[in-house]
């Protein structure tokens, strides 16, 4: 019965132990680590730097990532000179062949998108970082750039999105 007072004091003590209880980053169910000093997040319009994809491809992007920061995150958007800070460009739309069949035709196509980020933490200088981020889908030769383009694009962009926000809110 001694043993299993002293088992329970052990753990009451590390668990209500200041060092276990205090954090210098504030975790959440969607995967940010973002310190509570962080309440503004700037977003600067990525310009297209690429021949080539639809009209709106640069539109659609910043689109869909202010609303991802919006929406897992508390930080609050600021035309400029936010607590973090994110621009960059489209680099890349690249349509190349995957796979050859036998009459050395390509049997699979790939759309690859690219996008050049710089990214600074008015905090965290560490963090800072200016890097390629690039995702694809593959489609079948038998489809053409225009049938496939209104559903793959999107994908990409949704997973642009979301590798992004993983190196900027998310460092684990």
């Amino acid at each position: 019965m001694k043993n299993r007072y002293r088992v329970l004091f052990f753990f009451l003590l590390i668990c209500g132990s200041p060092a276990m209880i205090s954090s210098c980053k504030i975790y959440s169910f969607t995967g940010t680590t973002l310190s509570d000093e962080l309440k503004t997040v700037t977003i600067q319009n990525f310009v297209m730097a690429t021949a080539g994809g639809p009209q709106n491809l640069t539109l659609s992007f910043n689109e869909k990532l202010k609303e991802y920061y919006q929406r897992n995150t508390s930080l609050k958007l600021k035309p400029a000179d936010g607590d973090l800070f994110l621009e960059g460009a489209i680099t890349g739309y690249e349509i190349t062949p995957v796979s050859a069949t036998a009459g050395d035709k390509a049997a699979m196509n790939r759309l690859t998108i690219k996008v050049e980020v710089r990214f600074q933490n008015k905090f965290s200088e560490e963090e800072n970082f200016e890097k390629e981020f690039s995702f694809y889908q593959d489609f079948s030769q038998g489809q053409t750039l225009s049938q496939v383009e209104p559903s793959l694009v999107p994908k990409i962009l949704d997973q642009l999105v979301l590798n992004i926000f993983n190196s900027t809110a998310a460092t684990w």
